[in-house]
């Protein structure tokens, strides 16, 4: 009988910690993005996803995913549904030479922290615009039509792009990749805010995004680290990756601000790092440190230029889910092509054109993207507008100018935003002395 893996284990535990608490750092993060008459329902947006997801997750999730492949590669079968066939008893062998692993429970709760996350990474594209009801059924929607099925083709090993050859360590497919084409397909169902390209929309609380920023990195340490399943040199190596991606994605972002602007921003700051880490992300367990710091510096260069292409494209995605998430997967997942090495690989691993590896590895990534991005983007897009047409997925002209906040739920995170007006003093009109 395989036996638990107590060092795996309590590093796995520690990390299924940090990737859940990812979930409301971005809520902090998207909260700060917003203007102040919507931070209340982007907070709610991310954090009624945990318990949505973790639902689905649960049932069916985990089982279309991770369970034995059902036919083709495309998804898993109903073998563990509601977790059948798991107790505290059950192992997940992941080092077959000592015959030992983690507990099975432990691994469906730490990837369902991924399910979590990912999910609510699409909702800064729809920000300040979309009715709470449209997003609670299309999270669970989600969770099992897109995230599902494209994390059983990269991580489950039957998977078809696991048969294939393409590589994606902690999620720029399945993550990164999936979350931005599907916030492309929400930005054009719902159409843009009012005011877009007109109004300024500027961050209603910079110091909110800049928290929200380290608490995604303090969690990335897990969401990257963690994916090693093991306390090794491997995830030692991942962990520095994944701090040298974060520093030089800043580094490049504000960089190109300076060029650009003429001054470095805190926004900016916050930004880059989120790129860096994004995009080191799919990378992270195949390139060296050299290749870390090549992997950060091009992804906050390059989402520093692609956060405004909406602007020029005319889609609305409020906080830059395609600028920073899919672009920073997409280099990322693709610099795997160039930089992979067998340092990182193993003997006889993958290897990047760099490395003497040719192109083949840089083809098998062009093929996960396109696949990936394609069937995120169309489900997407056709459970936005089945959503749509039925209950609708957008609020009223009236609530969006108003204050999202207090149309949906009543509440507002500040007194002066209540209706627009600042709060009376005593002594100050109706309120007498």
């Amino acid at each position: 009988m395989p036996t638990i893996d107590a060092a795996a284990t309590s590093w796995l535990l520690a990390s299924t910690a940090l990737v859940l608490l990812m979930t409301p750092g971005l809520a902090i993060f998207y909260g700060g993005m917003v203007r102040s008459s919507g931070v209340l329902n982007m907070l709610m947006m991310s954090f009624i996803s945990i318990p949505l997801v973790t639902v689905v997750w649960l049932l069916v999730g985990y089982t279309l995913a991770f369970g034995p492949d059902a036919g083709g590669g495309f998804i898993g079968g109903f073998d563990h549904f509601a977790l059948s066939g798991f107790d505290p008893g059950t192992v997940r062998v992941t080092d077959t030479e000592a015959n030992s692993g983690i507990p099975d429970l432990l691994f469906v709760t730490f990837q369902l922290t991924f399910a979590i996350l990912t999910v609510a990474l699409v909702s800064g594209a729809i920000a300040d615009r979309a009715k709470f009801s449209a997003w609670m059924i299309f999270v669970p929607i989600w969770a099992t039509l897109v995230y599902a099925p494209i994390a059983h083709w990269v991580w489950n090993s039957e998977g078809w792009l696991a048969e294939f050859g393409a590589l994606d360590y902690a999620g720029g497919l399945v993550v990164e990749i999936a979350s931005g084409a599907s916030a492309l397909a929400l930005a054009l169902v719902l159409g843009p805010r009012v005011g877009f390209k007109m109004d300024a929309m500027r961050p209603h609380n910079l110091p909110f995004v800049l928290l929200g920023a380290g608490l995604l990195w303090f969690g990335w340490f897990g969401f990257n680290a963690g994916s090693a399943l093991a306390a090794d040199g491997t995830a030692a190596a991942v962990f520095l990756n994944t701090l040298v991606a974060g520093c030089l994605g800043m580094l490049g972002w504000l960089a190109v601000e300076q060029v650009r602007d003429g001054r470095p921003t805190t926004f900016g700051a916050a930004s880059g790092v989120v790129a860096g880490l994004v995009a080191i992300t799919p990378s992270c367990g195949f390139v060296n440190t050299l290749g870390a710091i090549v992997v950060g510096l091009v992804a906050g260069v390059v989402c520093a230029f692609a956060v405004g292409w909406k602007f020029k494209a005319n889609y609305d995605d409020s906080l830059d889910v395609v600028g920073v998430h899919f672009v920073g997967g997409v280099v990322g997942t693709m610099l795997i092509g160039l930089l992979a090495t067998e340092v990182m690989t193993g003997e006889g691993g993958a290897a990047g054109l760099f490395h003497g590896g040719g192109l083949t590895q840089l083809g098998k990534q062009v093929v996960g993207v396109l696949a990936v991005a394609a069937w995120a983007f169309g489900i997407s897009f056709l459970i936005g507008k089945v959503i749509d047409a039925t209950i609708g997925f957008r609020v009223s002209r009236e609530d969006e100018v108003g204050g999202i906040d207090f149309a949906l739920h009543a509440e507002t995170a500040y007194a002066e935003g209540v209706h627009g007006h600042s709060p009376r003093r005593i002594g100050e009109g109706p309120l007498g002395h």
